[in-house]
C-alpha cells in the first residue's frame, strides 16, 4: 500500500484510523481511477473514527451541473448504527449535507455505494 501513488494523500488518515484504512484506500482509488471523480479531497471524521472522501462525479447525459458528493467508506464486517450515521452527518459540516454515500467494501475488492439521506425522504418518481 505504501508504494501506491495515492498513499501520500491518505497516509495521515491511514495511520490515524488503521481499522478503517483498507476501506478508505479501496474507495479512494475506486472513485479516482475507476469512477473518474474530480476535485477529490480527503476529510477527517473523528466522530466515526475514519476518513471520508469529498469530490465531484463526472457529468452524465442527464445532468448539467456536477454536484459535490461525500462518500464514507466502511467494511462489510463493521456494525453501524443510527447514532453512527448521525455522527457522520454532523462531522461533515455546518450545515451538514442532505445526503452522503456509504461505500461498503469487501475482502474481494467489491464496493457497493448506498445513498443515505437525513431523515425520511420520499424516493424519486
Amino acid at each position: 500500500m505504501q508504494n501506491h501513488p495515492s498513499y501520500p494523500k491518505l497516509s495521515q488518515l491511514i495511520a490515524k484510523y488503521p481499522k478503517a484504512s483498507a476501506a478508505l484506500f479501496q474507495v479512494y482509488n475506486d472513485l479516482l481511477l475507476a469512477q473518474r471523480w474530480s476535485d477529490i479531497e480527503v476529510l477527517d471524521l473523528p466522530a466515526c473514527s475514519r476518513g471520508a472522501i469529498k469530490g465531484r462525479r463526472p457529468i452524465t447525459d442527464t445532468e448539467t451541473i456536477r454536484s459535490t458528493c461525500v462518500v464514507v467508506p466502511c467494511s462489510i464486517a463493521e456494525s453501524l448504527s443510527t447514532s453512527w450515521f448521525h455522527a457522520a452527518f454532523a462531522s461533515l459540516g455546518d450545515p451538514p449535507p442532505e445526503e452522503m454515500y456509504l461505500a461498503i467494501t469487501t475482502e474481494d475488492a467489491s464496493t457497493v455505494y448506498y445513498k443515505i439521506s437525513k431523515g425520511i425522504v420520499k424516493p424519486p418518481v
